[in-house]
């Protein structure tokens, strides 16, 4: 095991632990849709920032069920 040579003092220690803080992601409302995504991506209906981006495909999946 690791041993210290001395002992860090209580400055030294909040220091190290300044950046272990969690942090809320920043999340945003679309204002077409009202739909709520994270800031700077694309809402799943295909929305950035009131403009239509992508264009939704219809794709149909298919459910088997293997026995």
């Amino acid at each position: 095991m690791a041993v210290q040579k001395r002992k860090s003092t209580r400055s030294r220690r909040g220091m190290r632990r300044s950046h272990d803080s969690l942090n809320e992601p920043n999340i945003s409302i679309d204002k077409i849709s009202k739909e709520k995504h994270l800031r700077y991506n694309l809402t799943s209906k295909g929305y950035y920032k009131g403009i239509k981006i992508l264009k939704k495909q219809n794709i149909k999946k298919k459910n088997k069920i293997k026995k």
